[in-house]
């Protein structure tokens, strides 16, 4: 890979981008409550801006939900045709799930619809679980998600739906698709009875975090959570995993937390936040 890869030790860029013929990577550390677009455009403007060039080519390499955070992989130029390659090599995510309640979007961006007795969940039990989960599988995407639906995001459909006032299961089977993937480490970082864990509204908030992503706090229930460690392939949705545990082990479960940490050999300690990449085009 000949592009460019921008690093914390970075400090200018050339201002024509026929300098980097291979074109630019930056790694972002996503900010919370940001749309993967959210940061494209950002990003977008201020190397339009720097390099002077109104159709530079700007994207990126594999979406993170708006409540998640951690390296997004952003091309300019010639590497967006890396896209796709990047988009490929294997991830890493570091999840924290709540025991004992579903929300329809498997994390925090819906209000808990439905609780399940918990009173089982113990740090032993999510550890025996998750063997069980490692190896080749066929995941069922969450209806809240980024897939595409006939050119529409599935979560945007599934939003509009929901504001309508109908109810999901009308168009699940249309949305609803199965992918095979692959998890091939799980690790229980963590284990807490009854978590106290508040939503991070304020994390990463670098003040364009977008005002239509809601967040739930559902810390006041006390209910039983783990941090857990996963690598996987492309494509697996850890909303996903998250419901299928709850499941396994005889109750529901969503998403309090994600970071992706790694993104093939890009980790989330090398990657850059989004002020210091503006800071890097406009200087």
């Amino acid at each position: 890979m000949d592009a460019l890869v921008l690093g914390p030790g970075s400090a200018s860029l050339s201002r024509n981008i026929e300098d980097y013929p291979e074109g630019i990577i930056i790694p972002i550390d996503k900010p919370y409550r940001w749309t993967s677009a959210d940061v494209i455009r950002k990003v977008k403007y201020a190397a339009i801006r720097h390099f002077g060039k109104k159709n530079l080519k700007v994207g990126h390499a594999g979406t993170l939900d708006p409540l998640a955070t951690g390296v997004l992989l952003v091309c300019i130029g010639k590497a967006t045709k890396l896209a796709e390659t990047l988009q490929s090599h294997d991830k890493e995510y570091i999840a924290g799930v709540t025991f004992g309640a579903t929300t329809p979007s498997y994390d925090l961006e819906k209000e808990i619809d439905r609780l399940f007795p918990h009173e089982h969940i113990t740090a032993d039990s999510v550890a025996d679980a998750l063997p069980g989960f490692i190896g080749e599988q066929d995941q069922i995407a969450p209806l809240f998600s980024a897939k595409s639906v006939d050119g529409v995001r599935a979560y945007e459909l599934a939003r509009k739906l929901h504001k309508e006032g109908k109810t999901l299961d009308e168009a699940a089977q249309e949305l609803i698709r199965t992918a095979r993937i692959s998890i091939t480490e799980l690790e229980m970082l963590q284990f807490d009875t009854e978590s106290s864990v508040k939503a991070a509204v304020g994390e990463g908030n670098e003040t364009s975090a977008s005002s239509r992503i809601n967040v739930t706090d559902n810390s006041a229930l006390g209910l039983p959570r783990a941090v857990i460690r996963m690598a996987c392939s492309k494509g697996t949705y850890v909303r996903a995993f998250a419901r299928d545990l709850g499941e396994a082990l005889g109750t529901g479960a969503h998403l309090d937390s994600l970071k992706r940490s790694r993104s093939g050999e890009f980790r989330v300690e090398d990657a850059l936040t989004v002020g210091k990449v503006i800071e890097i085009l406009t200087a």
